[in-house]
């Protein structure tokens, strides 16, 4: 079993390396389960707070994506960049958080055209989304490679794709 040192010196790297693979895209995807059971994908801005294994976006407390992350807390986000053949697909958990302070902290005028009142709106929320496992593409090498794998959850079995075992944050 790896040791304290190894899994935090992991968990920097692969950190490290989601936050190179996605800090020029700054819209996602972020896709979510209907009650329906569909699935529903939409646009969002990633918030510009450095990456430390969660990602952050702005919403609307009553906005459908809010109901749906409620009851079903596990998204995906997919970053795209064309231009230089990179793709990248998140997993995670996403909480809805009701934080004034952080919502000032994360507030670029970009977003002002989805919400007009600015941060200090009531019915504002922040989506966290837990990052669990993240693969990318890289068509210009034409490979799959997987940067994060288990960021909360530890796995001893190897995984497919060079995927890289993260292990639980460490206190």
């Amino acid at each position: 079993m790896p040791d304290q040192t190894t899994d935090t010196k992991t968990r920097q790297k692969a950190i490290k390396d989601l936050r190179e693979l996605i800090k020029d895209i700054h819209v996602a995807m972020l896709t979510t389960v209907s009650d329906e059971g569909q699935l529903r994908s939409r646009p969002m801005i990633t918030a510009r707070l450095e990456f430390d294994g969660m990602l952050w976006f702005f919403t609307l407390d009553n906005d459908g994506k809010a109901d749906e992350i409620k009851k079903r807390p596990r998204v995906n986000l997919a970053y795209a960049d064309p231009g230089s053949h990179r793709y990248v697909s998140v997993t995670g958990s996403a909480t809805l958080v009701h934080d004034a302070k952080k919502a000032e902290l994360l507030w670029t005028e970009e977003l002002r055209d989805w919400f007009p009142v600015g941060p200090s709106d009531p019915d504002l929320a922040l989506i966290q989304v837990d990052v669990e496992e993240a693969e990318y593409w890289d068509s210009k090498v034409n490979r799959l490679a997987s940067v994060v794998k288990g960021l909360f959850f530890a796995s001893e079995k190897k995984q497919k794709h060079d995927k890289i075992d993260w292990p639980e944050a460490v206190s």
